[in-house]
């Protein structure tokens, strides 16, 4: 699966989340362009806007690590994750399925070029380790994904 194939999903499962790209029922109403809405989010007058899209693959030193050593990475590593979309430069973030392909995990930066990317992705404890690495490019899609950390929040039942 490369970079392209991975943006394609994205957006089409932002599509099935949201309803976007249904055919519209004969009594929906029209949608009409929220120009507030698209400036807050970042985007052009197509809805657009630069990301950079970063796979975390598994690391050189992945296995090494291990026990409780392991337990705090991760718990940093999400942290990290939190902080990150909390301050507005991740979009969107999260593992995948196992795979033949060493992919770990997804990041959409809310940055425009992977120099600023690499600033972000070293402050991440499983990076930082060797238990992740990163792979970055530079990525055009949907400014609706800035939408995304908010939504979540408000779908993530809260912890007892």
């Amino acid at each position: 699966m490369n970079f392209r194939t991975i943006g394609i999903l994205l957006i089409t499962g932002l599509f099935a989340i949201t309803g976007l790209g249904q055919a519209p029922s004969e009594t929906a109403a029209p949608v009409k362009y929220d120009a507030e809405l698209a400036k807050k989010l970042g985007g052009n007058d197509n809805g657009m806007k630069s990301y950079v899209l970063c796979i975390l693959k598994t690391g050189p030193k992945d296995a090494a690590v291990q026990g409780k050593e392991r337990d705090d990475i991760f718990a940093g590593h999400m942290a990290n994750i939190e902080r990150l979309a909390n301050e507005g430069k991740l979009a969107v973030a999260g593992p995948f399925r196992k795979n033949d392909k060493n992919y770990r995990g997804l990041y959409v930066f809310n940055v425009t070029t992977v120099e600023e990317a690499e600033k972000l992705v070293v402050t991440d404890p499983a990076v930082k380790s060797g238990v992740l690495v990163a792979e970055m490019t530079p990525w055009y899609a949907s400014a609706s994904l800035m939408a995304t950390p908010e939504i979540h929040k408000r779908i993530t039942k809260p912890k007892p």
